[in-house]
């Protein structure tokens, strides 16, 4: 947002965001259509006859619009070290608490994937 006069068109971060996130849909349609153009006609009436699916689907699409403009915001009030760090940190609480939940043991087998998978 450090080009003249871009900042007044779209006021904030979230805006920024939306704007982006628009034109990454409009431009990934043709893409969409070429490599999967083929599977709609069995497409269309799975989602209107299983309203899980058609739920589920725009839930999950709400839900990760909300936490990556979440993100975004966070890197501009902060930095984008500070919200890595604090994304790491995310993995640790939920692989740690998947595993109380779900009663599972944290073997060492299983805690080295999980070094491998919170450092790259």
């Amino acid at each position: 947002m450090s080009s003249p006069g871009i900042s007044d068109r779209l006021e904030n971060v979230g805006n920024q965001f939306a704007l982006t996130t628009i034109l990454a849909f409009l431009m990934s349609i043709p893409v969409m259509l070429v490599t999967e153009g083929s599977k709609l006609n069995t497409f269309g009436p799975l989602w209107s006859s299983t309203p899980a699916l058609s739920f589920n689907m725009l839930a999950s699409g709400l839900w990760f619009y909300g936490y990556n403009e979440l993100a975004t915001m966070t890197i501009k009030k902060t930095s984008a070290v500070t919200q890595s760090v604090a994304n790491t940190a995310k993995r640790v609480i939920v692989i740690v608490g998947v595993a109380i939940v779900l009663g599972e043991s944290l073997d060492p087998i299983k805690l080295l994937g999980c070094a491998i998978g919170i450092g790259g």
